[in-house]
């Protein structure tokens, strides 16, 4: 997005594990940034680092100085209370043509009610939910799924850019939060088999090295076994950065999708429940890969 020869001021709301490094890209590409979060401390680190960016105190502040706004909260339920709060709320300060882009992990179903709502107050929205971590989220090669009207993503996507270089249109509004939900649905079955594939290994005597080894060079290779087992499984450091509450909750997306197309599963209610089990025992801050450890005791 660009006014004359100068980029137009991104608002960017959530600093937080994925926000920051994803913000820093923006901030990195030359674009000025007004930047909003309910922690004090991490707006301050964020606009120290970067001469162009400025702290809003409220998201009013953020509607009326942004024609471009990027949503990366934890859920639907924080999106929908930014968005339309009873207090201090982003869209009646927004003017007519402007783009908000929620690149939260939201429900799809939530993000096409919003649609419609945005819509009436001339506000164009997509769904840009990404995959890949902090590490990717550093370096700014994010996997970004996008749903929503082609034209609309056409105008932002300069901007997509600056954060991640898999940039896939999926379709229809919310789409992308869809396939978010569906890749970590994926992503939690490939990381809890290779979990227990390491356990029974370990159990009979193969070294954990080993295991992996023989797995990444054949076909039961996934993103766990490559990126995951030896980095923060085997040595027991688990942070990698993604919480186990966060998984939980993208498999319940999925579950709950399939459950309202009446698509048949075989997986899906025991992978919920191993995963819901993990998050009552470990507690939902724990990272994701500690998983494993519900299998070593």
């Amino acid at each position: 997005m660009k006014t004359g020869r100068h980029k137009a001021t991104v608002g960017f709301i959530g600093i937080g594990k994925m926000g920051l490094p994803m913000a820093s890209r923006i901030a990195a590409h030359g674009y000025p940034l007004k930047v909003y979060d309910i922690s004090a401390a991490a707006i301050m680190e964020f606009c120290n680092r970067f001469a162009d960016a400025r702290a809003a105190k409220t998201l009013k502040e953020i509607g009326r100085s942004c024609k471009v706004v990027i949503l990366m909260l934890p859920d639907s339920d924080v999106v929908k209370r930014v968005l339309f709060g009873e207090k201090d709320t982003l869209v009646p300060h927004l003017s007519r043509g402007s783009i908000v882009i929620d690149m939260s992990s939201s429900n799809p179903a939530v993000t096409r009610e919003i649609g419609p709502r945005l819509e009436e107050s001339g506000v164009d929205f997509i769904d840009a939910p990404v995959s890949g971590g902090v590490k990717r989220a550093v370096d700014g090669s994010l996997a970004i799924m996008v749903g929503g009207d082609s034209t609309v993503i056409a105008r932002v996507q300069p901007l997509l850019s600056t954060m991640g270089h898999s940039i896939i249109e999926t379709g229809m509004l919310g789409s992308g939060h869809a396939m978010k939900a569906l890749n970590n649905y994926v992503s939690a079955a490939g990381l809890l088999v290779a979990c227990e594939a390491l356990k029974i290994g370990v159990d009979f005597g193969i070294p954990p090295d080993k295991i992996i080894a023989v797995l990444n060079a054949s076909t039961g290779k996934n993103n766990s076994t490559e990126n995951k087992m030896m980095q923060f499984v085997v040595p027991k450091q688990f942070n990698s950065g993604f919480s186990l509450g966060l998984m939980r909750k993208d498999i319940t997306i999925a579950t709950d999708l399939s459950k309202r197309l009446g698509s048949k599963t075989l997986l899906g209610e025991i992978l919920l429940k191993s995963w819901t089990d993990a998050e009552t025992k470990l507690g939902g801050a724990a990272d994701h890969t500690e998983i494993f450890r519900m299998l070593d005791g």
